[in-house]
């Protein structure tokens, strides 16, 4: 079987002028890629390079490198891009490279023509073992954050890229772009390889140019315009950019006409977000491989395919599934990891017999088409001893519920949670009905719980995400109680099949969903949407710290004034207000300090009347305290913390960012995102402590009564009319 290098040699030669690589400002037929690809592989050749890391960019000259150490027999390792300092590192230490070949010049680098520099490297001794045959080390972080070097073969990529031009014989395919950096490699393979040996132009610049940003950053408004721009008939997506593309697709922003082919891999796929881009006219088809195995194992393709799989195996794979259900594989698996000790010696051929566990967990029909149900590891056991696979969850919730991450979470408990990135606004009840109607839909045992917004995604940068965006799941696990602090939580009866006007819910559960119409008064805040637009001031906020302050004030005196007047059958919730006494004295004096730090005068406020709402709201509770049952206190803690988790923090940054204000002015906001987590939980707990139906109603009255005057005071916030009326004095 000819390798790659003379099957893109037979290319250039049938089609010399075609262009085969267009970049930004250059393109590439195919002769001149090649004599471009010779003349770098000359250079190496001549240098006596053996090893080398491939850093960049994506651009022609970067594929232009890569064919280049084809040509010359170097192994070569693509640098991610989004690797950290000390993972690239490790990877040059452990690859013993001789060199970099960079795309732009450096510090003692020499220019070796067509917009690559190479650099050597100190001799760092020996390194680690690698297989004779060699051609690319590709590393992947896995699960655990230390990258793994994937060793493979000349012949394997080439098995792969004849076996997916197979795959995909009757699509024509003339323009390819390359949405995912070149260093990952699906994108090299069947993003690079595979349209040159179908003839195509590949058409490759800048991932920022594309909208996209180290592991994870998206600006989806610049990626649809690059596609537009290009018009290209395949990508490469993995399923968080298809989902961005279903969307844009659907407004009428994604131009569609062009596509042949998308094909989504990297993680689980919904069948329902498949079927919507097909609606909207993106040819969207699944597959599914892993780095061990030169990438791409099985693919759909419109020749072939099955809704909810990822398609049948390639001609040069073998695929089965054992007992345990783990996913199979041999004919095209990896020579070895980078530094493991090397086998015995043994031909070839009977190392292609062996078969490999992916360690996926997965199904093959009767007409041989595979399903993957997720990773073995992460299976999560619930108490009834039911297995459920997080991934498949994950990407029912990512469908159903817009989120940019979700994180299913809960072994050994009753169902499952989840921890959810949501970026978009939406209120609180908004998510919990979505949640309440995929729950609906699912079996019993794997209905959800609870769901744990978060603002902020989970990166790769704080350990939680892998460099190709997947969950690291132990470590995640490890840091829950604080990613979970750092939530706003919503609790669902997972297994309720309550008949109208009866309920078994947990007392907080009802409380939340008896006031869910009154908090929308507090969500739907102007206040809110002009922070997002940059239309806020000092003015404004110093106005809502005042308030804060004339509601915070009463705090604690209102905390005493419950526990004066709870009954003796009420003693474990006095227990409770001595705790919340203990760690709310003093907040009221924060406040001060942040309005002092904006520029007020503290004791002017500290003198002042309050808004009539924030007046009403504090003599209201006296009022139900002394007058009536003093357990109404407790629906202006369900109002307060729960709001505070949900805006205090994001809306804080949001403000800090537009008024460029110190963190002194914060102390307020900032703490109590953090501070009222651990209360709202606290709070939840003691809330099911509370059994008297009375007791559970005069709750849920008060809280509706300070959610309209909260929220009126929210509604009052002086707002300028556009972003130049915002004042800047304290930047």
């Amino acid at each position: 079987m000819a390798a790659l290098p003379e099957l893109l040699q037979r290319q250039s030669l049938a089609y010399p002028s075609r262009i085969a690589l267009q970049g930004p400002d250059s393109a590439f037929s195919y002769r001149q890629m090649m004599q471009a690809a010779q003349a770098l592989a000359n250079q190496l050749r001549k240098q006596g390079i053996k090893r080398v890391g491939l850093c960049g960019d994506n651009s022609p000259a970067w594929i232009l490198a890569d064919l280049s150490c084809l040509l010359a027999e170097v192994v070569c390792v693509p640098v991610p891009g989004f690797f950290s300092k000390s993972q690239t590192s490790y990877l040059i230490e452990r690859a013993n490279l001789d060199c970099l070949l960079t795309l732009e010049q450096g510090v003692g680098s020499e220019h070796l023509g067509h917009g690559v520099w190479l650099r050597h490297l100190p001799v760092t001794g020996v390194g680690a073992w690698m297989p004779e045959t060699t051609a690319k080390i590709t590393f992947t972080s896995g699960s655990t954050g230390t990258p793994k070097g994937v060793c493979l073969s000349l012949a394997q990529m080439t098995a792969t890229t004849l076996a997916l031009k197979e795959r995909l014989l009757g699509v024509e395919l003339n323009r390819h772009l390359c949405v995912l950096p070149l260093a990952t490699l699906l994108e090299n393979i069947a993003g690079v390889y595979l349209p040159l040996l179908m003839g195509a132009t590949v058409t490759v610049g800048p991932l920022q140019s594309l909208g996209m940003t180290g592991s994870s950053g998206l600006d989806l408004g610049r990626l649809v315009a690059g596609i537009n721009q290009a018009e290209p008939q395949s990508l490469i997506l993995v399923p968080e950019l298809a989902m961005a593309l279903v969307a844009a697709a659907e407004q009428g922003a994604l131009e569609s006409q062009s596509f042949r082919f998308l094909a989504v891999g990297g993680g689980r796929v919904s069948s329902e977000l498949l079927a919507r881009g097909r609606a909207a006219g993106l040819p969207l088809y699944e597959g599914y491989g892993l780095s061990e195995c030169g990438s791409v194992v099985a693919l759909n393709s419109p020749d072939g395919e099955c809704e909810g799989t990822v398609g049948k195996s390639l001609s040069h794979v073998e695929v089965s599934v054992n007992a345990a259900r783990h996913i199979l594989v041999r004919g095209n698996t990896h020579l070895g990891y980078l530094g493991d000790e090397p086998e015995p010696e043994r031909a070839r051929e009977e190392v292609c017999k062996k078969w490999l566990d992916t360690g996926d967990l997965g199904a093959l029909s009767p007409g041989g088409f595979l399903t993957v149900n997720g990773r073995a590891k992460n299976l999560i056991i619930t108490s009834f001893g039911r297995n459920i696979s997080p991934e498949w969850l994950e990407s029912e919730l990512i469908q159903a519920l817009g989120a940019q991450q979700a994180v299913v979470f809960g072994d050994g408990d009753p169902n499952p949670s989840v921890l959810m990135v949501i970026r978009d606004g939406r209120s609180p009840e908004q998510l919990r009905s979505q949640l309440t109607a995929l729950n609906a839909g699912l079996p019993d045992y794997a209905r959800l719980g609870a769901l744990y917004i978060r603002r902020q995604p989970l990166t790769q940068a704080t350990g939680h995400l892998t460099t190709n965006g997947r969950p690291v799941r132990h470590r995640i696990q490890s840091d829950l109680p604080t990613l979970l602090a750092g939530a706003f939580p919503i609790f669902i009866s997972a297994l309720s099949t309550n008949q109208p006007g009866e309920s078994h819910m947990a007392f907080f559960d009802r409380l939340q969903q008896e006031t869910a119409e009154a908090r929308a008064h507090v969500t739907g805040a102007p206040v809110i949407k002009a922070i997002a637009q940059g239309r806020f001031s000092l003015e404004a906020y110093t106005w809502f710290l005042t308030q804060a302050y004339h509601h915070v004030k009463h705090t604690v005196p209102l905390m005493m004034a419950c526990g004066a007047r709870l009954p003796e059958r009420m003693e474990f919730v006095r227990k409770a207000l001595v705790e919340y006494i203990g760690e709310e004295y003093g907040h009221h004096e924060w406040i001060l300090d942040d309005l002092e730090a904006c520029g007020a005068d503290k004791e002017q406020v500290r003198s002042g009347m309050p808004d009539l709402s924030i007046e009403l709201m504090v003599s209201y509770l006296y009022d139900q305290i002394n007058r009536g049952n003093p357990v109404a206190f407790f629906g202006m803690v369900q109002v307060l913390e729960g709001t505070s988790i949900e805006l205090a923090t994001p809306m804080g940054e949001q403000i800090q960012k537009l008024l460029g204000l110190p963190e002194q002015a914060f102390s307020y906001l900032y703490s109590h995102g953090a501070l009222d987590q651990e209360h709202f939980e606290f709070f939840r707990n003691l809330m099911n402590d509370i059994t008297d139906p009375d007791d559970q109603q005069v709750i849920i009255d008060s809280a509706r009564v300070v959610y309209r005057l909260y929220g009126d005071m929210l509604h009052n916030i002086p707002l300028p009319v556009n972003r130049k009326e915002q004042t800047h004095e304290a930047a």
